[in-house]
């Protein structure tokens, strides 16, 4: 909220899990390939002339991965959000945005384990709440469907930082 940034994405990426040690294996390669740390955390909103092929290396990775799938949230002004108006925090709505971006993306039949960058050390509550109506929403009683969410560090979990 208070990033000084107009525009704020919400992204989601995902593969099955049989390919996600694959998949992190292939973005550290590519690290290792620009002579970077395996725990160098990739930011988009940071890319340097000097990393600028590392960066669209990572992109042709993205798109030649058939198994890599992304949907985004893209809120346009920041400034025309009225949390105030709505009873909420700013915290109320971006977890309010995961739902809306997340619900479209699961199908019945499938199992999905959600990792979220961590924001704040509070956040713990409003993870449990966004699975909860996200099983919800799936009529996911049993809990099979929404395996876990957690919140993790981005360098944690290579295809996060995509």
């Amino acid at each position: 909220e208070h990033d000084h940034q107009g525009i704020m994405v919400l992204g989601a990426i995902w593969c099955p899990l049989e390919k996600a040690r694959e998949i992190a294996l292939g973005i550290r390669q590519i690290k290792s390939r620009h002579s970077l740390r395996p725990d160098f955390e990739i930011k988009w909103t940071k890319v340097s002339p000097s990393k600028a092929q590392f960066y669209l290396d990572i992109i042709d990775f993205f798109f030649d991965e058939k198994d890599l799938h992304f949907r985004a949230l893209i809120v346009p002004d920041k400034t025309q959000l009225n949390h105030k108006a709505f009873g909420q925090s700013h915290d109320d709505w971006y977890f309010k945005m995961y739902f809306d971006m997340l619900k479209v993306i699961f199908r019945p039949e499938a199992q999905y384990r959600i990792y979220l960058d961590i924001k704040d050390t509070r956040s713990a509550p409003k993870v449990a709440k966004l699975r909860d109506v996200l099983c919800n929403n799936l009529y996911d009683f049993s809990r099979e469907i929404i395996e876990r969410i957690q919140t993790v560090r981005s360098h944690e979990v290579e295809q996060l930082a995509l």
